[in-house]
């Protein structure tokens, strides 16, 4: 198990051939079979790493927020909705689409979030393994690859298991 930030962000780039064939070779394979592999791998990998230790997806994502997240924010800070949306989000032009403004998050505090139980569903769901469909979201996964322990070890596992 690799939770070593700056190694995995090298291996990232050392394994990029390996990826891309790893990536094609579960693009062929049955959809079900590899999401109940993934499934299996990370029910094993992710009790093993401490996400609230890691906080690295709170440094290095944009984090889309709903109405919803806005709103759940707002009651837990004691702030209005629109407080929250002019302190912490970017909103479009067209109001359709919803960020928080600052990469690292406003809520990371010595590695903590200071927001953990109201924090936006994004959040919350990341890194997202478990969803059905895994070789639909290749991009996105292999695109946090170099930035996620979680993500980096299920993919390493991935290999072993299908290479």
């Amino acid at each position: 198990m690799i939770t070593d930030l700056n190694t995995i962000a090298g291996l990232a780039i050392a394994n990029e051939t390996a990826n891309n064939h790893l990536k094609a070779i579960l693009l062929a394979m049955d959809s079900d079979a590899v999401d109940a592999t993934v499934v299996d791998l990370q029910a094993t990998i992710t009790p093993q790493i401490d996400c609230t230790q890691c906080g690295n997806c709170c440094r290095s994502l944009m984090i889309n927020v709903e109405k919803t997240d806005a709103e759940r924010l707002a009651q837990h800070l004691q702030l209005s909705t629109q407080q929250v949306y002019e302190r912490y989000i970017e909103t479009s032009s067209q109001g359709s689409l919803a960020v928080m403004n600052t990469i690292p998050c406003h809520f990371l505090c010595d590695n903590k979030c200071t927001v953990y139980a109201a924090r936006p569903a994004e959040c919350r769901e990341f890194p997202g393994l478990e969803a059905p469909d895994f070789t639909k979201r290749l991009f996105a996964t292999f695109m946090h690859y170099g930035r996620c322990p979680i993500i980096f070890n299920v993919i390493e596992g991935l290999k072993t298991a299908v290479l």
